[in-house]
């Protein structure tokens, strides 16, 4: 067989291959690329935009070249499957309360109580009763889209999903392990806009766990619900979830209005409310969920400099403006709903693949590449040239972070290339 000329070379040097598992906007992203050409060989490409299950399958037995580049990492599950999550962020609670004392140990203190079922049942029965009359939400750990969700007040409303397994002997053939889910203390008090509940969903670019390095996407979108918040119908999802594939069902959906704000539009509205200090207290916090998050699985995720993850985080923000890390997804919906949506997911997509750079435009020391700012480098951020109003956190300290602030990602890029250009023609 005659040798591939082409396979050995760098990408800038021909056009850049790339396979994708998806069939929505970032499919046509990569399809409107300048210089990128789809491949249907099996190994035969630069860029893959894969699924979990060729992770999970191909990724152990695959050869890949220093150039090529995924959009997951191997067991990228570690913070994204709910009950893996809580574990790996109850362990990094333990180890700075070992190493720092209890108030520091409180920064993790962002997620609901949460237990394991089965396996935790009985724990979480004796908090159950500690807390008569509280409301708790049901959730499947594999599952999205608010799929398999439910809220309860008793403990019979649970005996349905144990009944006929666990009275039989591990041995029988006929038993069947229960379906894993995670059982958490529902946040009772949701910070309101218009009487409807909400949460915010922020991307997170990860392109390295050794040393830890986040980019921060300045834009994402508040999602509500369809219908008022009362905790008197704590079995209409149209009132409590605010995954889009529920409440689109909604008899009264507007496909047209839609259920989304920007960040932009949320963070204006938050601090003519309770003004700027505040609203940049609460981003700041932000921004340790996603740090401490990301720490908390740093020494277990399996490192590869092919691999690279976009991560949706969920967030909820209470009355006490605290928010609330609800879950992480590896997938996040990548499917535009409206107009506004695809131009937020398609500029997010581009960017992703700006910060890969496969073609080799870049120096690697930029800042802000597109939409994105970098957060974390092996460290905190920090802005060189000016403390702005919009970025100052409540240590004095300005971050390179600007989620909900202006996002002019176009004259962005223009500059960053012009001034790499200009780096790279000087070190000639």
């Amino acid at each position: 067989m005659p040798r591939n000329p082409l396979k050995n070379k760098p990408p800038s040097d021909r056009a850049i291959r790339y396979k994708c598992s998806l069939q929505n906007t970032i499919l046509d992203v990569l399809r409107e690329r300048p210089g990128w050409q789809e491949s249907t060989g099996e190994m035969d490409w630069d860029f893959y935009w894969c699924d979990a299950w060729w992770m999970k399958e191909t990724f152990d037995h695959a050869y890949l070249e220093e150039h090529m580049r995924l959009n997951h990492f191997r067991n990228h599950y570690e913070l994204t499957r709910k009950n893996l999550m809580v574990k790996n962020l109850k362990r990094l609670r333990r180890q700075l309360e070992r190493e720092s004392g209890k108030l520091e140990a409180q920064k993790c203190d962002f997620f609901p109580s949460t237990y394991e079922l089965p396996s935790e049942y009985h724990i979480f029965v004796d908090e159950f009763r500690k807390n008569p009359g509280s409301v708790w939400i049901m959730k499947p750990i594999a599952k999205s889209q608010g799929k398999g969700i439910f809220l309860f007040k008793r403990l019979k409303d649970i005996t349905d999903w144990k009944k006929g397994t666990e009275y039989l002997p591990s041995s029988d053939p006929n038993r069947e392990t229960p379906e894993t889910y995670v059982v958490q203390r529902y946040i009772e008090n949701p910070y309101l806009i218009g009487g409807r509940k909400f949460d915010i969903r922020v991307y997170c670019l990860i392109t390295s766990y050794g040393p830890l390095k986040v980019w921060l996407y300045r834009n994402g979108f508040a999602r509500f619900s369809n219908t008022r918040f009362s905790l008197e119908s704590i079995d209409d999802n149209y009132v409590h979830l605010t995954n889009v594939a529920i409440q689109k069902t909604a008899p009264d959906y507007d496909p047209e209005k839609g259920c989304k704000w920007s960040t932009q539009q949320l963070r204006k509205y938050l601090t003519a409310k309770h003004g700027q200090e505040q609203v940049n207290n609460l981003f700041h916090r932000m921004n340790e969920v996603f740090i401490l998050s990301l720490q908390s699985v740093q020494k277990i995720m399996i490192n590869d400099k092919h691999c690279f993850e976009l991560y949706g985080y969920d967030i909820l923000i209470d009355n006490n403006l605290k928010p609330w890390l609800i879950e992480i997804n590896a997938s996040p919906s990548l499917t535009a709903s409206s107009k506004e949506d695809n131009e937020l997911k398609c500029g997010l997509l581009n960017d992703v693949l700006n910060i890969i750079d496969m073609e080799n435009r870049l120096t690697g020391k930029e800042k802000r590449i597109g939409g994105f700012d970098l957060l974390w480098d092996d460290g905190p951020v920090y802005l060189e040239d000016a403390i702005t109003s919009d970025s100052i956190n409540n240590y004095g300290t300005a971050m390179n972070s600007f989620l909900g602030c202006n996002n002019d990602r176009r004259e962005n890029l223009k500059q960053v290339y012009q001034s790499a250009q200009m780096v790279k023609k000087a070190t000639l």
